[in-house]
């Protein structure tokens, strides 16, 4: 089983990897993981051996709590108040601490004020450095922990033996640190606010219509089946298909596409989406765990606690730098004092090197652009399921289109009917209706529109092979559509095909009609290609990616397809199973290879693909196959993936990269001295604001792709 539940009292990737350490000693728990980002633990536990009053115990030893569901204003309040006391407090401190004592605010008050801010409003650090330290473990508070009380011992030790005095370096690093806890989870509640926003597109009540009355009831009391009634103006409840009116509707929030999409009798709407002018009749086709709605949030969250490489190997320098850092602390101290140095002045830059070690910074780089990357992804129709598309998207070479629906509408229509000897149009499209009457495919449904005029008994039992053409029997007759070697296959005579191959040059798909043991006919049919497919190639050539075709159509179609939407390579007549061969060819030659698809024979090779792009029109196997899912269907999309996840990948290694320099560059002038315990106290807390604060520069460039 799979659980996730937040975590409370984390404030850096230490304590987040203390937590799934402790997660990870639960008997019966399979793997654990907690993002620090969004505060969430990720669990996968045998529930005969586990339990959930396990887990939260583990999180609890380990020194952190499981809070109770809409904690987190309460606990940004708790975070607020403590921040402010503490500045108020320390202010006094460290104004005398410079010019000398301030009316009664003298030594001995110092020392009593600096208590205070140190022992009560940084209680936190303390009690969870204890607790980790029964462990044997260390994290970011127990580097705080260590360095204030260090400090401020040494003051109220000096304050009875007439030394210099550090109260101000105990009470200001902790104002400082709580101010920085308090601006970091202020900047993390912006970072989620896409999750807020999407949750928040679900109405509460809906209209249901009850043979002649209308009622108004809760949205969750709604059941498959049932009909609602929905005005202009209001949102759709819940997934639903339309079963009377017509409209357009505001999609904007979940698929991106800021045109509202007309919609008629029998389409499918979705839930929370905006009706704007028709009046509606909607009968509900999914329960509200079941919704796009849900499936997006779902998707999003699992892709913010899902750790990508990058953020596993901060979280394993993290959980090793602590414990390095206080032994550099150690050998300073002692360095000092064997070559002469005063007490003080040796425990001043042990304390200056825990502060400024801190690796707040370090533990935030990577969540945090993911939880703002991600969730503006969410909000444009660009659903990021995996951290690790992060990197290979930054990464790709080349990237493969299958051709119907994803390249083209995937509406084909047909365009000629080309009969064969003594057969007729009328008899080419009855024979052909015999099989594909009851088929889902594009081709059997231009097929059927084409043959809409024509009574045909359907045959009651067909096969379809992918990729080659379907076959089925009415009274005793053989009757099979497809390519020229499925009709082969099937041990019927071929005549002179001709004509039938000429149209391909034309760019169209020609399918074959057989009866009997001869083909009586050909049926040619074209497919547009998709509006905005000519400059997504373009867009991709200017990046510096190859863009390649991979389709089951004949290779004179494919590459006339091909030639229209400015593709150069096309690989053609590829059965369904060979299109994960394709990809893994390109593989094997070093590319880092994405895939775009729309069908259930593309999921495979999404699978396969360094980067799988599902196109969310298309089938549900799929969207779970692909890393990442395009809502708004159409191939500029795709485009607007890769830049959206390239520039997250981006952001992600600027953090790491100031992440890393800022201790590179703190830890060496600390022990050289350069920096007072304040000074490293508010460098601390300014890199992990900085790094919050360039990650939501991707909030702004979600903006910026989806006005493309």
């Amino acid at each position: 089983m799979k659980a996730t539940f937040p975590v409370s009292g984390m404030h850096c990737a230490s304590c987040a990897v203390s937590v799934a350490g402790s997660l990870k000693e639960v008997p019966g728990v399979t793997d654990a993981g907690v993002n620090f980002a969004t505060g969430k633990a990720t669990v996968e536990y045998d529930e005969a051996r586990a339990s959930m009053e396990h887990l939260h115990k583990a999180v609890a030893d380990a020194g952190y709590s499981v809070p109770m569901e809409h904690q987190h204003t309460g606990d940004l309040e708790v975070a607020r108040r403590r921040a402010l006391w503490a500045s108020v407090l320390s202010a006094p401190v460290f104004v005398s601490s410079l010019i000398g004592p301030i009316g009664s605010i003298g030594p001995m008050f110092q020392a009593i004020l600096a208590t205070i801010v140190v022992l009560v409003f940084g209680a936190s650090f303390h009690l969870t450095a204890l607790t980790l330290l029964r462990r044997g473990r260390a994290n970011m508070d127990t580097l705080v922990s260590l360095g204030t009380i260090a400090a401020l011992g040494l003051s109220w030790f000096e304050l009875f033996n007439g030394g210099d005095l550090y109260f101000e370096a105990a009470s200001v690093i902790t104002a400082f640190i709580l101010l920085g806890r308090w601006a970091e989870a202020k900047s993390r509640g912006r970072a989620s606010e896409a999750m807020t926003k999407l949750l928040s597109l679900a109405p509460k009540t809906a209209h249901r219509v009850v043979g002649d009355l209308v009622e108004e009831v809760s949205v969750d009391s709604l059941r498959i089946g049932d009909i609602v009634m929905v005005k202009p103006g209001e949102k759709i409840p819940m997934d639903g298909k339309i079963i009377q009116g017509t409209t357009t509707i505001d999609e904007s929030m979940v698929t991106g596409e800021s045109v509202p999409a007309h919609r008629v009798e029998g389409d499918e709407v979705i839930g929370g989406t905006v009706n704007i002018d028709g009046a509606l009749r909607v009968s509900i086709t999914k329960t509200s765990d079941q919704s796009l709605l849900a499936q997006i949030v779902k998707m999003v969250e699992d892709a913010q606690t899902k750790k990508a490489p990058i953020e596993k190997l901060a979280d394993r320098i993290s959980g090793v730098f602590v414990p390095i850092v206080i032994v550099l602390s150690v050998l300073v101290l002692i360095g000092m004092i064997v070559f002469g140095a005063s007490i003080d002045a040796a425990v001043i830059r042990a304390v200056s090197i825990l502060v400024i070690a801190c690796p707040c910074a370090l533990g935030l780089a990577t969540p945090i652009a993911v939880l703002v990357g991600t969730g503006a992804g969410a909000e444009r129709g660009v659903l990021v399921k995996d951290g690790t598309a992060l990197e290979h998207a930054s990464r790709v070479t080349r990237v493969f289109f299958d051709k119907t629906g994803t390249l083209t509408e995937g509406k084909p229509v047909v365009t000629d009917v080309l009969p064969f000897g003594s057969a007729t149009k009328d008899d080419v499209l009855t024979k052909a209706m015999v099989v594909e009457g009851e088929s889902e495919h594009p081709i059997s449904i231009a097929i059927a529109n084409a043959a809409s005029a024509l009574s045909v008994r359907s045959a009651p039992n067909v096969t379809a092979v992918p990729g080659e053409g379907i076959f089925g029997s009415v009274d005793g007759t053989d009757v099979a559509v497809g390519t020229e070697s499925f009709l082969r296959s099937r041990g019927m005579s071929l005549p002179d095909l001709s004509s039938a191959f000429a149209l391909r040059s034309e760019g169209k798909t020609v399918v074959f009609v057989g009866a009997k043991k001869e083909c009586i006919g050909a049926i040619a049919l074209r497919d547009e290609p998709r509006a905005g497919a000519i400059e997504t190639i373009a867009d991709l050539k200017k990046m510096g990616i190859a863009a390649t075709m991979v389709t089951g159509d004949h290779a004179d179609a494919a590459r006339a397809i091909a030639k229209r939407v400015g593709i150069d390579d096309v690989v053609a007549e590829v059965k369904p199973g060979e299109k994960l061969q394709v990809v893994m060819k390109a593989q094997e030659k070093g590319e880092v290879v994405a895939f775009v698809g729309d069908g259930i024979n593309d999921a495979p090779a999404l699978s396969q693909a360094d980067l799988g792009i599902a196109m969310g029109s298309g089938t549900d196997i799929a969207i779970e196959a692909g890393h990442v899912i395009v809502l708004s269907g159409g191939p500029t999309a795709v485009v607007d993936a890769l830049r959206l996840t390239r520039a997250t990948y981006k952001i992600i290694r600027q953090n790491l990269f100031w992440a890393f320099a800022y201790n590179i560059i703190g830890i060496p002038l600390a022990m050289l001295g350069f920096l007072t315990p304040m000074l490293a106290g508010g460098a601390m807390a300014f890199s992990s604001i900085s790094v919050v604060l360039n990650a939501l520069r991707l909030r702004k460039y979600g903006k910026q792709v989806a006005s493309k």
